[in-house]
């Protein structure tokens, strides 16, 4: 399948296939949907191939995508064994590279780039790897950084999140050929289930997190601060809506601090706008981030957001004390319940935030973020 695709906007590949392990859930996996859709709606044909079986899919797609399951997912382990099961991966996905003829393979996070890059070798597609998370925050293995130093100068473009992401291939992966894509920020938000109320007016103020219930998410550290905030505001309630393997932890840390009454965990919920326009205040207490989705929809849903200054992401969002904060150090609940402290008192600076704020809506905007991705299309294809 060679070509292109006409639009408004110019050019665009007439085939690219999108490679990612899963749908399970996650920033990643959802901006892959997003742009999967974006550009089945210009007429490109879009295939999504995901090593994960379709029946664990969280993410629906857009009728116009195909969908592939490897089903390789399960296969893993160490030496000989993960070994052979990445070969198995590389030769089934060629399989569908050969079988699809996409102009573009763009592989979902570190480890599908490599495998994408591996699968695509010798054949016309052009492949375009991504990190959607800050390399030093990663665990990976010898092997796959040595893959990651082999393939990426071999893909026609590498793109990051963020600008000190791409900083650190440029020094730790020379040679890759290197753009800045953000995620867009869809707006409206999208609609899809499950779909969870939200607490009524009674319940007061709502402190709102959104996240995978996972440690880099830092909620951890978000009880600790809110647990120094609550005697002084018995009208707020913290709410951390989103599913993972710490939410028994965290319940548990929760009644310990004595919070058992005040912090809800209602799960993952696919009416996330509702939760933010009936929150007051947005919190994002990561330790690590690539560039957080969750941040730019609180941001355009109207919220003042407080986010720790992690090493990438927040700082590209926010603009500290114009429609934000930022708080350092990262990890220190002192810090944290001090910022989000004073905009609780201060109902008047949380609304002027707030208003600023959702110029996310055009500075993140599907249209500008598409524009960048043509960009890395045009180039990868030119062979520039």
């Amino acid at each position: 399948m060679t070509g292109s695709v006409t639009t408004q906007a110019g050019a665009l590949p007439r085939g690219i296939l999108i490679f990612i392990h899963s749908l399970h859930g996650g920033g990643a996996e959802r901006v892959a949907v997003d742009l999967a859709a974006q550009w089945a709606e210009a007429g490109v044909a879009v295939t999504l191939v995901t090593q994960a079986d379709v029946a664990s899919d969280v993410y629906a797609l857009h009728p116009a995508v195909a969908r592939v399951s490897l089903g390789t997912a399960g296969e893993s382990g160490g030496g000989l064994r993960g070994l052979l099961a990445n070969v198995r991966r590389v030769r089934a996905l060629r399989a569908q590279i050969v079988r699809v003829q996409p102009d573009i393979v763009l592989g979902m996070m570190t480890t599908a780039s490599v495998l994408a890059v591996l699968a695509a070798r010798g054949l016309p597609a052009k492949v375009i790897a991504t990190e959607h998370t800050h390399p030093p925050s990663q665990s990976l293995s010898g092997l796959w950084l040595r893959l990651r130093r082999w393939t990426y100068p071999r893909a026609a473009q590498v793109v990051a999140l963020t600008r000190d992401t791409a900083t650190w291939i440029e020094t730790h992966v020379p040679g890759s050929r290197l753009a800045v894509i953000p995620n867009p920020v869809q707006w409206p938000l999208r609609r899809q289930s499950p779909e969870l109320a939200p607490p009524g007016a009674q319940a007061g103020h709502i402190l709102l997190g959104v996240g995978r219930l996972h440690p880099d998410k830092g909620f951890d550290v978000l009880l600790k601060a809110f647990a120094q905030l609550a005697p002084e505001h018995p009208e707020w309630r913290l709410v951390l809506l989103g599913e993972g393997t710490e939410r028994a932890r965290l319940t548990a840390q929760a009644e310990a601090l004595g919070l058992g009454g005040r912090v809800d965990l209602p799960g993952r919920a696919g009416n996330v706008g509702d939760w933010y326009a009936r929150a007051d205040l947005y919190v994002l207490s990561s330790r690590v981030e690539g560039l957080s989705n969750t941040l730019l929809e609180a941001m355009a849903s109207g919220l003042a957001p407080v986010a720790f200054d992690c090493e990438t992401g927040p700082r590209e969002i926010v603009r500290d004390g114009e429609d934000g904060l930022l708080v350092r150090p990262v990890e220190d609940p002192q810090a944290l319940a001090a910022a989000l402290g004073g905009l609780m008192r201060d109902p008047a600076r949380r609304e002027a935030l707030a208003t600023r704020a959702v110029a996310v809506r055009e500075r993140f905007s599907t249209a500008s973020v598409l524009a960048r991705w043509k960009a890395v299309f045009d180039d990868a294809l030119a062979g520039r």
